[in-house]
């Protein structure tokens, strides 16, 4: 990804579907962004571009005079835009020929194509914003659930940022402190070790407590992988269906009627929970059906937690022993299904299994019994699903492990009562690993792989 700010970058900013969405919106961001726009808008009766201000008019070919779109254009002059460049934003009917033309229209007058992340890529480099927010935008458009959304937004205000940033001045800190004493060691008092030790201490801990948050991060924006698996005509595909509130799977009672794995996306106290239907596991000579049985054993082995199903009524065979030493080493709750048609008879399964549930998918019932042991399990986990305020992601967890390692590093070198010259190396590992997660210490490679997941006009 080029880092080079001097040219006018436009890109379409909002979603391009037919028939779909009324208003799209084309983005320009650069030195001659306004100059474009003169060029294209004709706004009649001397309206007033200055700042902040929504215009009314048309976008027309400067060739051609041909008028392309009524449309909206709003200016946002630098320093006081997303960028901190000069932003201007072509409101233009939505669909896909309007947006189109303007974007070509855009080029053909010296603008480039954004590429991905682009215009928040500049936000941070003009320092509108540092890594951990530019991260949280890319969050917050791909959230999947009201809890992950609050997450990314409470990035993007900095819940993240900031207590990196005073752990970071903490270690600078304690580094200038020992660059000072290894300088001017005759002309200033001894170094108070006590001090520093205590410093380590609260920075370990409170490393310790953002690192925590990874699991969660990681749930949020991931999701749970949930696989029903179990016996044909358990009631697995009706297990679905009541969960999802829409006949996502055919439910018929013949045994084996599904063959392939069904996907369902459902959100469970905030978590996107991905559940897979899969078919009935059982010996079979049906060629199809074997490797339908094939992937359900697949989708088990894969998911984050099991559902292994069983038909109230039928009660645990040695079907379902099989398939329970087949799945036995996930996370796994026992779902007895249709107990309404079962006369209270006591049902035995092996003593290991700690969570049972009870339902009937087809009288709908169970199902909050259902999330509410999913949840259970999930914080069991230390994994809380309750809304945070912090969720780190993958990169900010690695770098964060390192300046743990490097404090720890620290700590065992003023225990051995080694020169000051070894703790600057480890404070300042800390430091360049504090740095990498706010962007303050940042490679471009680094950064070309986080802003190359962005969409473009982002």
């Amino acid at each position: 990804m080029s880092l080079i700010q001097g040219e006018t970058i436009v890109a379409i900013a909002t979603a391009i579907v037919p028939s779909q969405g009324s208003v799209g919106i084309v983005r320009l961001s650069g030195v001659t962004a306004v100059a474009i726009a003169k060029i294209l808008f004709n706004a009649p009766r001397k309206q007033n571009w200055s700042t902040h201000r929504i215009l009314y008019g048309y976008i027309s070919n400067p060739n051609t005079k041909q008028v392309v779109d009524e449309a909206l254009l709003l200016l946002m002059l630098q320093p006081r835009s997303y960028t901190r460049e000069d932003v201007v934003e072509f409101h233009c009917h939505g669909g896909i020929i309007a947006v189109q033309e303007v974007l070509q229209l855009c080029i053909a007058q010296g603008a480039r194509l954004a590429q991905p992340g682009e215009f928040t890529l500049r936000a941070f480099l003009n320092g509108r914003i540092d890594l951990t927010q530019a991260e949280s935008v890319a969050e917050l458009v791909n959230a999947q659930s009201k809890a992950a959304s609050q997450v990314a937004l409470a990035g993007l205000q900095g819940k993240l940022s900031s207590p990196i940033r005073n752990l970071r001045a903490v270690c600078l800190d304690i580094l200038a402190e020992v660059e000072a004493r290894i300088d001017f060691e005759d002309d200033l008092p001894p170094l108070d070790e006590v001090k520093i030790r205590q410093q380590l201490d609260y920075l370990l801990q409170q490393v310790t407590v953002i690192l925590a948050t990874a699991e969660q991060g990681e749930l949020l924006r991931s999701g749970l992988k949930v696989a029903i698996v179990g016996c044909p005509n358990v009631g697995k595909s009706s297990l679905l269906n009541a969960w999802s509130k829409c006949d996502r799977a055919i439910v018929t009672e013949l045994p084996g009627t599904t063959r392939d794995v069904i996907e369902s996306t459902l959100v469970v106290g905030g978590i996107p929970v991905k559940v897979l239907d899969t078919a009935g596991i059982r010996e079979t000579i049906d060629t199809v059906e074997k490797i339908g049985v094939e992937r359900s054993l697949y989708s088990a082995t894969a998911a984050d937690l099991v559902l292994l199903t069983i038909d109230a009524v039928v009660g645990w065979t040695t079907a379902e022993q099989e398939i329970y030493e087949k799945v036995n080493h996930k996370p796994l709750i026992l779902v007895i299904n249709k107990v309404d048609l079962a006369s209270n008879q006591k049902i035995t399964y092996p003593n290991e299994i700690a969570t049972v549930v009870n339902t009937s998918a087809a009288q709908n019932q169970g199902i909050d019994s259902l999330e509410t042991a999913i949840l259970s399990l999930v914080s069991q986990g230390r994994i809380t699903a309750a809304d945070s305020d912090m969720a780190i992601n993958q990169r900010q967890a690695a770098a964060l492990t390192r300046a743990k390692v490097a404090l720890k590093q620290v700590q065992q070198t003023i225990a051995n009562q080694l020169p000051l010259d070894f703790w600057t190396i480890d404070l300042r590992e800390a430091i360049q690993a504090l740095g990498e997660i706010t962007g303050e210490e940042v490679t471009e490679s680094v950064l070309e792989r986080i802003f190359s997941r962005f969409c473009i006009g982002k």
